[in-house]
């Protein structure tokens, strides 16, 4: 797992050295932790993208992130490191996101799983305000938050 997660962060490096025409975004978010997550009272997180246009009104890039479960007094936090392509549909003021990838898990026992976020966003003042919802499908369950976040074009 950990060869696989070195090899995404390689190409990721290779495909920031290849489209200059890129920009980042940095994100951070809190959320709300549902279904099989319920013995966990939020969620933080953050990521950072690498996006380049491919059309007029679609980005897409390699994104790499952090995100902490905070468990209930008889719960351990979990931590994941997300990896995955980034997806943004920009519109006059809104943007409409899809990230898919694999989330490692970092502590002891967890195993990481498939990773998605689909996400709306709206932009005032030059930030992004981003509604997501996440989740990683792991063995067994699913681990999900409703987030809000912040996202800054760097």
């Amino acid at each position: 797992m950990k060869k696989l997660f070195i090899t995404l962060v390689v190409v990721m490096i290779g495909v920031t050295s290849a489209y200059s025409q890129g920009h980042l975004k940095l994100g951070v978010n809190a959320g709300i932790p549902v279904g099989d997550a319920s013995d966990y009272s939020f969620q933080l997180g953050g990521d950072l993208a690498y996006m380049f246009n491919a059309i007029p009104i679609l980005d897409i890039g390699p994104m790499v992130g952090y995100s902490h479960f905070f468990g209930d007094d008889d719960f351990d936090d979990m931590q994941f490191l997300p990896a995955a392509v980034a997806g943004r549909l920009n519109f006059p003021g809104i943007t409409v996101g899809l990230d898919l990838g694999y989330a490692v898990g970092l502590n002891d026992g967890n195993d990481g799983g498939f990773y998605y976020r689909p996400q709306l966003g709206f932009r005032v003042l030059g930030l992004g305000l981003i509604a997501s919802y996440q989740g990683i499908s792991m063995d067994p369950g699913n681990i999900s938050s409703v987030n809000l976040g912040v996202e800054f074009g760097l």
